[in-house]
């Protein structure tokens, strides 16, 4: 069976053009374009031939179908070539059971679902495997692209430069100057792309680069292109894998320029639109009260929604005050009986830290997902007897200075309530022995 998919708008007037074509809203009324799957070829193969196609070739070696992206090739993007394809075995990340902090807060059914277990440590490496594998597709048809270009708070970025890097094609970074982490940074200098860090916050670079990506030889891998949202939405066909193909009764998501709520909710809609699962999870959306957009729009039903200049946050990654894809992530979280709550960010840094605690080493961004999981267990919106995912989404590893800030007790705006600092003393067996007993004494009372 061959199967094919293609863009058309989405915004009602159903204009569609081809994967390949170099375009990211629609000629016709400007609305965002998104990627739509011959559905009724797709149901040709039944429900239990497409669980064991794909848990056959779950993290598997044939190539590329080992990657939890391209696993799913046939509901992501069937167009492209296999010898186009440029994958690092992306996705097949840790569904942790985070029994201990569960059982402390109520929900002992809590799930995080570590996307930043990556390979440039965050989830963008799901959508940037696909935006890059067509990228070089286009390029093998004799198309002239130039460069793939970003703006980026930092994980986007690292994503575009490692796989833009595997492939041989030139990337331009546009990151807002001191506003990410040195780890962040230096990731897209490594891989040699051309990075620029402008004197601006996340919301000028990205006015910049939608200029530069009208010239059709640079080829434009920020969320508003659909063809990222398409492997981001394999998060969702992961996790009802993982749970053997059911689906949680949450989901709790971190939202900043709002593509990964609109991935969240289209892996769980072709899901169910083919009988792989059968009933839904409900979304949470959860943004930090410095850039909360979303969740101003949500106190008034949705009725309007406001852009706004996003404060400094230490969830960086989210600092977006005029997010691309408000309009798409309002459609699915209506359809998914949705929720939008923030964080303080000394409500960030805690709840990150608190589980941390339970062995886990959480970034800033999980941490807003962290302190709204715990709001809503306060409120009984999220009962006991549920099943919840938290999507982590990038390493802790790449926000060291948060960590140590928090330890440290030098967070502005945030009382370090779980704060662990090194105890320094004198080389001597009797005075570390005093020391650890006290502190074990302590613990356990």
């Amino acid at each position: 069976m061959k199967y094919n998919a293609w863009f058309q708008c989405s915004e009602g007037c159903n204009e569609t053009y081809s994967l390949d074509e170099i375009i990211y809203r629609c000629r016709n009324c400007n609305g965002l374009l998104e990627v739509r799957h011959d559905i009724e070829a797709l149901k040709h193969r039944g429900a239990a031939a497409w669980k064991e196609l794909f848990d056959k070739r779950y993290m598997r070696t044939e190539y590329p179908y080992g990657s939890g992206v391209w696993g799913k090739k046939e509901l992501v993007c069937p167009n492209i070539d296999t010898e186009n394809i440029v994958s690092t075995y992306e996705g097949g990340s840790n569904l942790f059971w985070a029994e201990r902090f569960g059982r402390e807060i109520g929900v002992p059914d809590l799930w995080i679902k570590q996307c930043g277990n990556s390979h440039t440590g965050s989830f963008k490496d799901l959508g940037m495997t696909v935006l890059v594998s067509m990228v070089k597709h286009i390029i093998s048809q004799g198309r002239d692209v130039r460069a793939v270009i970003c703006a980026s708070t930092g994980d986007t970025s690292a994503a575009l430069a490692a796989y833009a890097a595997a492939a041989g094609i030139p990337a331009i970074i546009l990151l807002p100057k001191d506003k990410v982490s040195p780890a962040q940074l230096i990731q897209p200098i490594a891989n040699g792309a051309i990075t620029l860090a402008l004197d601006t916050d996340f919301d000028g670079c990205m006015a910049v680069v939608q200029k530069l990506s009208q010239r059709k030889d640079f080829y434009l891998a920020n969320s508003i292109n659909s063809l990222r949202i398409e492997g981001q939405k394999t998060i969702s066909i992961e996790i009802a894998q993982q749970f053997d193909w059911e689906a949680p009764d949450w989901i709790i998501i971190p939202g900043g320029n709002l593509g990964n709520v609109t991935a969240l909710g289209l892996g769980f809609l072709i899901m169910k639109e083919l009988g792989i699962i059968t009933r839904m999870p409900r979304i949470a959306c959860a943004q930090a009260a410095k850039a909360n957009p979303l969740y101003r729009s949500y106190l008034k039903n949705f009725k309007e929604f406001k852009g706004l200049t996003a404060q400094p946050t230490q969830a960086t990654a989210i600092q977006i005050g005029h997010p691309v894809s408000y309009q798409r992530a309002i459609r699915t979280l209506q359809q998914f009986d949705g929720i939008v709550e923030h964080a303080t960010e000394d409500e960030l840094a805690n709840a990150a830290a608190r589980a941390d605690r339970t062995g886990l080493f959480n970034c800033p961004h999980t941490g807003v997902a962290l302190a709204v999981l715990l709001k809503l267990v306060e409120r009984k919106q999220i009962l006991p007897s549920d099943q919840v995912v938290v999507i982590s989404t990038a390493s802790g590893l790449k926000f060291s200075e948060f960590k140590i800030g928090y330890h440290q007790d030098k967070l502005p705006e945030i009382q370090s309530r779980h704060m662990n600092s090194p105890i320094e003393l004198e080389g001597n067996y009797n005075v570390v022995m005093k020391a650890v007993g006290k502190h074990l004494d302590k613990n356990q009372s």
